[in-house]
């Protein structure tokens, strides 16, 4: 176990770190997609009594166990886990799902977002010009990502190139640690990233009739609260918007110190982020496309997926405008930069396991993960058009997600137990919270999850277990991708094993 772990140097730095971690993609293109696609305006009411039920007690679970665990040296789940219910000793095995989803999720997220560095440099360039003049902005995208080849791309080394960039940005700024590196650049990068929404926010605004693109967005269809499906997918938003159920905050909260207040510094993260998506995610893209597009186009749009929303739709109305290519420059910027606050945050997790349970120095945790990641991330770079991106998407970045959460919340409240969870959370803490949640993160929080994660895999999870939408030609690539996942989960089942085996040896003599 490593001696000496660093800790956050700020109270702010922690704060920007997290929220760094949970604003991304999702809140600028998937939560004004959800809105319009589950009854424009009348989605919030689930969203927010998500929030407040799921999100939030989520919220401070992660920040509590995680504290609670970097007080006996465990930086990831499976020690954290461990620290909770000491005599279980199977329960840091449920951990390696901690380390596991960020992991993979890191495989092809950092691909998805080197396209938004590309597409930053190309947005400036005539060749985009041309794409978006002769209305071929699709092929545009199909030819960068090597889908195809036409007069743009005529292969896949331009999107490659862009990937090295972006693949040793994120362990440059990993290599410096927590404060140096993480710390820095969402003090940086978040007011930047802030004042670059806000300007295409105030751009849309200025756009004749874009009130009407509003009203669309934000009339409520109350007859939509009937459905089981809406709430389930408002709950699936807070659920991902927070970065809750990853890990990751686990990994970032095990940096604090005792005294450290986790109550108020997770309120203001959850605010951040809630800023990011309520005023400026659901501002920018779906007004836009009605007042452009019209209703029924919008929807079709919103449910065309977050690809096609990014790369080609946005490109189509920001041409519309005066000064449309310098403002469809800041879009891309803005998401790249939400998308390597985030990225860094997914390899935390790795970095921390190594250092707190092989006690192997940060240098060398950095490599070891890097060259392992680096090898991993040319599955969906190769596969990209036989599924495999939707494979990884689905295992990491929903079931493990779901499955960590629940397993986490019923570990804290039931476990642990509420009444020493409770005084936990108040450790250093300069507000209280009001009773309420205490009964709600021993009864509603995990149980709301546990009806989520049964539904869920009813409805989706077996589907996709059976792969009953998967192309035959590209069953054997999925076969492929899940034997892999296997693999890499099995793995760190045998390092947590080989860990404690360690560490066990260690006390002994």
């Amino acid at each position: 176990m490593k001696a000496n772990r660093e800790m956050w140097g700020s109270k702010l730095g922690v704060i920007l770190a997290v929220a760094g971690s949970a604003i991304g993609l999702g809140n600028f293109l998937r939560f004004p997609t959800q809105a319009v696609i589950h009854g424009g305006g009348a989605f919030l009411v689930p969203y927010f009594i998500s929030l407040l039920l799921l999100g939030i007690p989520l919220m401070w679970m992660e920040w509590t166990i995680g504290r609670y665990g970097g007080g006996f040296g465990h930086g990831t789940a499976p020690g954290v886990f461990q620290s909770l219910w000491k005599k279980n000793r199977f329960i840091k095995y449920f951990g390696v799902i901690g380390i596991f989803g960020p992991l993979v999720i890191l495989i092809y997220y950092t691909y998805i977002e080197s396209w938004l560095l590309g597409y930053t440099f190309y947005s400036l360039t005539p060749k985009f010009q041309e794409a978006l003049a002769t209305g071929q902005i699709a092929n545009f995208l199909s030819g960068y990502q090597g889908l195809e080849k036409n007069q743009f791309f005529s292969s896949l080394i331009p999107a490659y190139l862009f990937f090295l960039v972006t693949f040793f940005t994120n362990f440059a700024i990993i290599s410096r640690g927590i404060n140096k590196g993480v710390a820095k650049l969402c003090k940086v990068a978040l007011p930047f990233l802030f004042v670059m929404g806000i300007i295409l926010v105030i751009r849309i605004l200025m756009i004749d009739g874009i009130s009407t693109g509003f009203k669309f967005l934000w009339t409520p269809d109350f007859s939509m609260l009937k459905s089981a499906k809406v709430w389930l997918a408002a709950a699936g938003q807070v659920f991902f918007t927070l970065s809750v159920g990853i890990g990751v905050i686990l990994t970032y909260s095990s940096y604090l110190k005792k005294t450290d207040d986790i109550v108020s510094s997770g309120l203001s993260s959850v605010a951040t982020n809630e800023f990011a998506e309520i005023i400026l995610g659901s501002s920018i893209i779906i007004p836009a496309a009605f007042l452009f597009f019209g209703g029924n186009a919008t929807v079709e749009i919103a449910g065309s997926g977050a690809f096609n929303l990014s790369f080609v739709t946005m490109p189509i109305i920001f041409a519309k405008m005066k000064f449309g290519l310098f403002f469809a420059f800041i879009w891309f910027l803005l998401l790249f930069i939400a998308g390597i606050t985030s990225s860094i945050s997914l390899i935390q997790p790795s970095i921390s396991f190594l250092e707190d349970e092989f006690d192997i120095s940060h240098e060398k945790a950095v490599k070891i993960i890097g060259l392992f990641c680096f090898v991993l991330c040319h599955i969906p770079i190769l596969f990209i058009s036989k599924g495999v991106l939707g494979e990884l998407d689905f295992w990491a970045g929903t079931f493990c997600l779901v499955l960590f959460a629940t397993i986490e919340a019923f570990l804290f409240s039931w476990v642990f137990g509420i009444n020493e969870a409770w005084k936990e959370i108040h450790h250093g803490a300069t507000i209280g919270l009001p009773r309420i949640y205490k009964f709600i993160m021993k009864y509603v929080t995990p149980f709301f999850l546990l009806i989520i994660l049964v539904n869920w895999i009813i409805q989706e999870g077996i589907p996709v277990i059976l792969m009953h939408n998967v192309a035959p030609e590209n069953k054997a690539y999925i076969l492929m991708t899940r034997i892999v996942l296997l693999l890499i989960f099995f793995i760190l089942v045998v390092m947590v094993k080989v860990a404690w085996r360690k560490r066990k040896l260690s006390s002994d003599s």
